[in-house]
């Protein structure tokens, strides 16, 4: 008999006798109800196994090959991670709000592999990940389902006996029908993405044009919005701002609508989860800043309908491009970002939510700082590029093919993602050593290019085996790369270490 890690004990004799070479994942071991369970794998696949009595309820629970000794060998599926299953028996595998949480991190994992490295990092800091989330573009691009994104995170929590509780962000959605489908998969917070019901071209129109379309919106709420902002001022000295009447008309055309329907969102969520969700507001997706005024209209007349969120995400002065860090003036970023967070402080102590923030080392002081660390700082893409990394120094081949069907998909990409990379500027792979390649992963030009190509490489029939067979044979090389890249995020936001 031999002792995995320091909860319980099973044969290992008879383990590799009838399950032939493989590792368990030490952190994965443990006692539940008279089972022993661990994650392992061997040079093909991940499993879980599963040791008990006969008649044991948790061996029952699990679907699985049974062995001639009785173990059983059970796959990492969807029946293996539910309800029923290793969400019942371990809790805390599952995702759970975190609205009560001060400093959050969405971590982004596209491929189902990079929790465990998200995990070695943030455990070490006061904070708490948000290590499932996808956008319904996302999806898309990886071929994925919320179900999936969910599942492949509670077996990867398992795998690290992390039990310090995380989120699941169905990312900038936009329909309460795809926000079911979230729900449906047991994300808890969910980011409303208000760019196609707020009237954001309004913010160019005329002051003539703001009148008029003022004047044919409901009279009794003009009234209502005129009365409460009228002579109203906020902060103090250069920074402070009045809400003069041509402000608060033009505030209620461009969000009044969007207003109304995050107030629909949040009742649809009450009655589906209680209060156990998290309400992002994202009016990030525009192509003009969020003034400080239209902040704080925006979050009055939310609390003023009654929503309680979470988490709100204005569009920052500034450039926001993936991969690369802040293009823009930092003074000027610093001054506004400061209003941005006496708002929300004002008003609830609702967390400001960075979006597109992977890599933008430039600004996590500031965003640290005057946040107090009352933050969500979302990241998505950044772990992707990791596991391109991974592969540009262990496997140059496969690097080169990838490197090239980006090339060929660029054009069609940007019609998706707003990046300014010239990427003329990317030498020709075919003509670079392999010792070479790892340091397109340090240009800004190649970043941007693998970045927002991810979903036609992860589509092409040669290229997708290729890839996820080389993540699997260098998993541990791809935890420590990740874990050292969040952790560089983590440190530079300033997040206290536990």
């Amino acid at each position: 008999m031999k002792i995995f890690g320091k909860r319980a004990s099973v044969d290992e004799t008879v383990l590799h006798k009838e399950l032939g070479e493989f590792r368990i994942y030490p952190e994965s071991v443990f006692d539940k109800d008279g089972a022993v369970l661990a994650m392992a794998r061997n040079d093909r696949e991940k499993f879980l196994i599963v040791a008990a009595p006969a008649g044991n309820k948790v061996f029952a629970a699990f679907e699985g090959e049974v062995t001639p000794s009785g173990l059983k060998k059970a796959p990492l599926n969807a029946a293996n991670a539910a309800a029923l299953a290793l969400r019942h028996f371990f809790p805390w595998t599952a995702p759970v709000s975190l609205r009560e949480r001060k400093t959050t991190i969405g971590c982004g994992d596209r491929l189902g592999l990079a929790s465990v490295g998200h995990i070695a990092a943030i455990r070490h800091f006061k904070a708490t990940p948000v290590l499932a989330q996808q956008s319904m573009r996302e999806l898309d691009m990886t071929g994925r389902t919320y179900r999936q994104v969910v599942d492949d995170t509670v077996f990867l929590v398992f795998q690290t006996g992390f039990q310090d509780g995380y989120g699941a962000d169905g990312d900038h959605l936009k329909k309460i029908s795809d926000i079911d489908v979230a729900l449906a998969a047991d994300m808890p917070m969910i980011t409303l993405d208000l760019s196609e019901v707020m009237l954001a071209a309004a913010g160019d129109w005329s002051q003539a044009q703001i009148d008029e379309a003022f004047s044919k919106l409901d009279q009794a709420e003009c009234k209502r919005v005129m009365d409460a902002y009228h002579g109203v001022s906020f902060g103090s000295g250069a920074d402070a701002f009045e809400m003069t009447d041509d402000i608060i008309r033009r505030c209620t055309v461009m969000y009044g609508k969007a207003l109304d329907f995050a107030k629909v969102v949040y009742d649809h969520l009450k009655a589906k989860r209680g209060d156990h969700f998290d309400l992002e507001i994202s009016i990030d997706e525009t192509t003009s800043p969020t003034l400080p005024s239209h902040h704080y209209f925006i979050a009055r007349e939310l609390i003023s309908r009654g929503v309680h969120f979470t988490s709100l995400a204005p569009r920052f002065i500034g450039e926001f491009q993936k991969a690369i860090d802040y293009i823009g003036d930092l003074a000027e970023f610093d001054r506004q970002f400061k209003v941005h967070a006496d708002i929300s402080k004002a008003y609830g102590g609702y967390k400001i939510s960075v979006h597109s923030g992977s890599d933008k080392f430039a600004v996590y002081p500031t965003v640290g700082t005057m946040t107090g660390m009352r933050l969500h700082l979302k990241t998505a893409g950044t772990s992707w590029l990791e596991a391109v990394r991974v592969i540009a120094r262990k496997d140059p081949g496969l690097y080169r093919k990838m490197h090239k069907k980006a090339l060929a998909s660029f054009d069609d990409m940007l019609r998706l993602y707003h990046i300014t990379a010239d990427i003329s500027k990317i030498g020709n792979v075919d003509q670079m050593s392999d010792a070479e390649l790892p340091a397109l992963m340090e240009m800004a030009e190649a970043r941007q290019l693998l970045h927002i190509t991810y979903g036609p490489i992860l589509k092409d029939p040669e290229i997708r085996p290729l890839f996820f067979a080389a993540m699997f044979k260098f998993e541990d090389d791809y935890t420590e790369t990740v874990k050292q890249h969040f952790e560089k995020h983590l440190t530079l936001l300033g997040v206290p270490e536990k």
